[in-house]
């Protein structure tokens, strides 16, 4: 049937661009009805209509078929070029043509219309020698196709006659175009009116929110068939009213497949999912759109496994089911199972593509996010909005310039760069990436800016420890009328921090309330905390924790004992540890920071009585790693050699000879770094084997002259490696930029942008 008919087709279209988009099913089903042509039979039809003489019309089917375009009539010529989308072939056809009927003009004025050329369907309708209802029909029609409701409007109001279908297209160019109001003045005017005409206006009022009134509505309707029926319990499923509808449903003599998922999708939406499995099991027929419904059901619920067990009975797996069960499978975290079904996909449209980079950016898998935007883009896939959000963060998160850029220029070529949302993306992956100048440029070239743009370019300037640009950017928020909130002063005193503005920070931080009316949270104490503690004046940090409103938080603690391990202050480390260690009993961050102090101090008993701690409780420690992107590859290095690059050869004759250069320079390695007891040659040994020194010497091997090295690590970088890459920036006068777990280090001329101060 008709309906049932087109539903498939638009859920394929819609369906994969929200997740739980079934809520959108029973629309789909009503504009299958609203747009349906007066016929009894309701037989589905695409393409446009067409009038034809009786002659044509009485033709066999069965002889029909066999016929040769040449044979068939004009008007049906014409028609079936339009359906080609060959508009310039159906007009010569009718330019030839010497006896024009009505029905070829018609033909010829709506293939225009459906080309999108409203002008030259005008133009025809104005040289036609005569005209008919059909002929004023069409005209109005294809002025609502093309959303010229106006001009509409005043054909309706010229016509010399019209008919009940004259009415209901009009009705309806008003209902699509959310002129309900109009709609409903024009329906109350109708001479006569037919089932269509009542449930085009019925679903008017669905899609306008009156579900009450759309209920009033439908019972003065003296007539009601399957579609409006359909359309009602729809309205009422949206509206959470499911006793209404299933009474409906169950009063219904003859229901269709679009009926049955109407009723399943209501429950579903509501989240009465094993009812709606119920009404599924015992469903005569089902089609792919049901089948989805109900996949969809389990998945918003949360029921991935019995979405997956229901995905495998499937008949036949759409790519819209598909793409359902991957973001499923990948918002559980079984990535694994995700990419099977994305492999095992036939069809893939730009929502499957999209779905998998998007887990692999959410899971954590950057490399796998960035080999798979690369292959979409060898394929020809070209990415959608969602894939290159997911593609940017990735790039901020591991700090992948040349991919950034990439996707910045596919932006600029599908002109979506001024959007509020991708710029404050843009701005912060830049940030991240340490290209501070293009950040900027972005931020400035932005005519609309909101608070998250401004947020991320005074967080950007903090984490690069540009404190008085941040302060800057900050007071020009203010000129700019934009109220700042409380991620604004995350960003101003993690600004004041690394930069090492106290009496900044401290007036920043009293005047939250008394200035702006934001209470600090927890957030804010752990700024103040390591804006304090950097500054050695931990008895003041340690104060303000006894004295906050709330209880200190792990972030807070963890600051505290970072400023303790900068200042050697183990009594106070200790401290904070043991609150860190009841927060967060399997965080091995405490641990390794008292081990750290410890063998700086030659506690080598004490560290190693943290490490059998450490092994009893069975936490384990993040290994140091560092990455650099080369040629649009990622080349990840950890520290040791347990897991040597493929060129480590290389690297080693490259870090002998950057290390002979060094000592040439004053370098002597800190052997307080190498964390173990053993003598000063093994130290120096453990010390050469730091992931972020193995970068380094892989971008001189393999960057150009003149191409800032940028290398990531996902730890604080060392004492020592900081001192050694700074010698480095300066022997061999190279930029090197280094992304840390706290904030960015630009070496340059044997200098550290961050003032020795990190």
């Amino acid at each position: 049937m008709e309906a049932a008919v087109a539903l498939h087709p638009l859920a394929s279209k819609r369906l994969h661009r929200n997740t739980f988009l079934f809520f959108k099913l029973r629309p789909f089903c009503c504009s299958s009805l609203t747009s349906a042509p007066p016929r009894l039979n309701r037989s589905f039809t695409s393409g446009s209509t067409s009038t034809v003489s009786n002659e044509e019309s009485v033709r066999p089917t069965s002889v029909r078929k066999f016929y040769s375009i040449q044979s068939m009539p004009i008007s049906s010529q014409i028609t079936n070029y339009v359906r080609l989308g060959d508009i310039e072939t159906a007009r010569k056809l009718f330019d030839q043509t010497p006896h024009k009927r009505i029905a070829s003009w018609n033909s010829i004025i709506s293939g225009y219309f459906q080309n999108s050329q409203p002008r030259e369907a005008q133009c025809l309708f104005d040289e036609m020698p005569e005209r008919n209802v059909v002929s004023w029909n069409g005209l109005i029609s294809g002025y609502i196709k093309n959303g010229m409701v106006t001009k509409a409007r005043e054909v309706f109001n010229i016509m010399p006659e019209r008919n009940v279908i004259s009415w209901t297209a009009m009705v309806r160019g008003y209902v699509e175009e959310g002129m309900i109001g109009e709609a409903e003045t024009l329906f109350w005017r109708m001479p006569e009116r037919n089932v269509i005409s009542w449930t085009v206006m019925l679903s008017g009022l669905i899609h306008e929110g009156r579900i009450n009134d759309a209920r009033r509505l439908y019972d003065l309707m003296p007539v009601k068939d399957v579609y409006t029926r359909t359309t009602m319990i729809g309205g009422l499923c949206s509206n959470g009213q499911l006793d209404e509808a299933r009474e409906i449903f169950d009063s219904m003599q003859q229901k269709n497949v679009v009926s049955w998922t109407a009723m399943i999708s209501g429950y579903v939406q509501n989240g009465k999912v094993d009812v709606a499995r119920k009404l599924f099991e015992v469903m005569p027929e089902k089609n792919e759109v049901t089948w989805t419904a109900m996949l969809m059901g389990y998945i918003q619920c949360g029921r991935t496994e019995d979405a997956w067990e229901l995905f495998k009975a499937m008949p036949a797996k759409s790519t819209v089911a598909c793409n359902s069960m991957i973001i499923g499978l990948g918002e559980i975290g079984d990535v694994s199972k995700a990419r099977d079904v994305f492999d095992l996909m036939r069809e893939k449209d730009d929502a499957t593509w999209s779905a998998m980079i998007k887990i692999y950016e959410r899971k954590g898998f950057e490399l796998e996010a960035l080999s798979l935007f690369r292959t979409m883009l060898n394929e020809g896939v070209r990415p959608n909005f969602p894939s290159l959000i997911s593609i940017l963060s990735v790039c901020a998160s591991f700090a992948t310039l040349d991919y950034g850029r990439q996707t910045h220029a596919q932006l600029l070529r599908s002109k979506l760069d001024d959007d509020v949302y991708l710029s404050s993306v843009l701005i912060t992956m830049y940030m991240k990436c340490g290209n501070v100048h293009k950040a900027k440029v972005v931020f400035d070239r932005s005519s609309c800016k909101d608070i998250v743009m401004w947020n991320s370019m005074i967080s950007g300037y903090a984490q690069h420890g540009s404190g008085d640009e941040a302060l800057k950017v900050f007071g020009e928020m203010s000129s700019s009328g934009i109220q700042a909130d409380d991620i604004t002063f995350v960003g101003v005193l993690s600004a004041c921090s690394y930069s090492g503005k106290v009496k900044e920070g401290k007036e920043i931080f009293e005047s939250m309330k008394s200035k702006y009316g934001i209470e600090p949270a927890t957030a804010h104490y752990a700024c103040m905390v390591d804006l304090l503690g950097r500054a050695d004046q931990l008895n003041e940090a340690f104060n303000l924790i006894k004295a906050m409103p709330v209880d200190a938080d792990a972030i807070v603690w963890g600051s505290l004992m970072g400023a303790c391990r900068n200042h050697m202050n183990s009594d106070m480390a200790e401290v904070a540890a043991k609150k860190l260690l009841q927060l967060e009993p399997k965080n091995s961050g405490p641990y390794v920071l008292l081990s750290n102090m410890y063998a700086s101090k030659g506690k080598w008993g004490d560290v190693v009585k943290l490490r059998k701690n450490m092994k009893s409780r069975k936490v384990s420690k993040k290994p140091g790693c560092s990455w650099i992107e080369v040629d649009k590859k990622v080349h990840m290095f950890t520290g040791g050699e347990n897991t040597p690059h493929a060129e480590h050869m290389e690297i080693a004759k490259m870090w002998e000879k950057l290390s002979r250069m060094l000592r040439e320079a004053g370098y002597n390695p800190d052997g307080a770094f190498a964390l173990h007891d053993v003598d000063e040659e093994e130290k120096e040994q453990s010390l050469r084997h730091h992931s972020e020194k193995l970068a380094v010497a892989f971008g001189l091997l393999k960057l150009p002259e003149g191409m800032p090295i940028r290398v990531m690590k996902n730890l604080r970088v060392c004492g020592d490696c900081h001192t050694a890459i700074k010698l480095i920036s300066n022997i061999t006068g190279r930029e090197i930029i280094v992304r840390d777990a706290n904030r960015f280090h630009h070496f340059k001329d044997g200098l550290c942008s961050c003032n020795d101060y990190w």
